[in-house]
């Protein structure tokens, strides 16, 4: 892209703010140009604003741009939202009606019926919401919750393929989602806790919007029932899923391994920069995928899939691992952003009177 887009971040300072900054450092389509945070991190240097959690040091760009107030002023073409729940319900919205097409991963507005829930390789076409949107001149696209993007990505190429009846998924989550400072380390060391406020709602009801159809604008979703148990256990990240399937008809092990393997990609060839050269790896090694060894692949983006057996109880069961801040989350929402601009839905945009070049 010959002039990079200019991107704000909302909730800059913040765990998933920073993986923003990590995810876009060097990206050849988006150029940070703004960084809001609180009231009380304004005017502050960011370095010194950010209790910075990253395993690579503050870009140097980064470190010395001014933080602002998180008010929708800013000089930028779209903005990326790391906010929290409790503020992005209001922000978020105010973005949208003064023109910022708003990209986030914050929960609010992930069920709503005209906000697409977005997943580039599942669901591209359900951008088309944003058509049914009367929120000002921008809209509203926001990621699914950290740990319904692995299994999803895995059951994509099974919904196509079969009839989908019913999922039952347990949950092994890394201690980054709960964001930074996160679960008390009297809690996380050498345990596993055996529930995340909230998550299993979001797991249960998210699937059928992403892999339900675009009729008439509206999604219809997908009619499969699904069973969550969440638990938080001690590994820094990556979420690991245990997961068994119902099929309506005879599915067998090799059909699904078949599946995940032949399945066809519909972005394939759109060249987007974040998407991993493999959606899906499927391992063959009983002993994998696991958090430490696999969970980089793709540079995060790549959906790992292993041990595919015959259940016992249900038709068919295999074990899944995703990237829970990056494909989860940061990167997750880069990608759909990419997926915007190359269906034309993201361009440059005036700013403060100022047409932008």
């Amino acid at each position: 892209m010959k002039d990079k887009l200019r991107v704000g971040i909302l909730g800059a300072t913040g765990a998933v703010g920073q993986k923003f900054i990590e995810v876009l450092d060097g990206h050849p389509w988006f150029e940070i140009t703004a960084l809001a945070a609180s009231e009380r991190s304004a005017g502050k240097r960011y370095a010194d604003a950010a209790n910075w959690i990253g395993s690579m040091s503050i870009p140097p760009a980064i470190a010395d741009m001014e933080v602002v107030a998180a008010a929708p002023d800013l000089e930028a073409d779209f903005v990326f939202s790391g906010l929290d729940a409790s503020a992005a319900g209001d922000i978020e919205p105010l973005f949208a009606r003064e023109g910022y097409p708003v990209i986030s991963n914050a929960r609010n507005y992930r069920m709503a019926e005209d906000v697409p829930l977005l997943i580039p390789e599942v669901n591209p076409d359900h951008t088309a919401l944003i058509d049914q949107q009367d929120r000002g001149d921008g809209f509203i696209v926001t990621n699914p919750n950290c740990s319904t993007v692995g299994l999803v990505c895995a059951l994509k190429p099974l919904v196509d393929r079969f009839d989908v009846d019913a999922v039952h998924v347990v949950t092994m989550q890394a201690l980054s989602g709960a964001g930074y400072p996160g679960v008390s380390s009297l809690d996380a060391l050498g345990n596993v806790v055996p529930y995340i406020g909230g998550e299993e709602d979001k797991v249960v009801t998210e699937p059928t919007k992403l892999l339900g159809r675009l009729v008439d604008g509206r999604i219809e979703p997908a009619a499969l029932r699904v069973s969550a148990q969440c638990t938080r256990v001690p590994v820094l990240e990556g979420h690991l899923e245990a997961v068994s399937v119902q099929f309506r008809g005879t599915v067998y092990a090799e059909d699904v391994k078949e599946a995940l393997r032949t399945w066809h990609n519909p972005i394939a060839g759109y060249d987007l920069p974040s998407a991993p050269a493999r959606f899906i790896e499927v391992f063959e090694d009983e002993r994998f995928p696991q958090p430490r060894r696999h969970v980089g692949l793709g540079r995060g983006m790549t959906v790992s899939v292993g041990r595919i057996r015959s259940c016992e109880v249900l038709d068919v069961k295999f074990i899944v691992l995703s990237h829970n801040t990056i494909r989860g989350a940061a990167g997750g929402a880069v990608l759909n952003a990419e997926l915007l601009v190359r269906q034309g839905r993201l361009a440059k945009r005036a700013v403060a009177g100022v047409v932008a070049g």
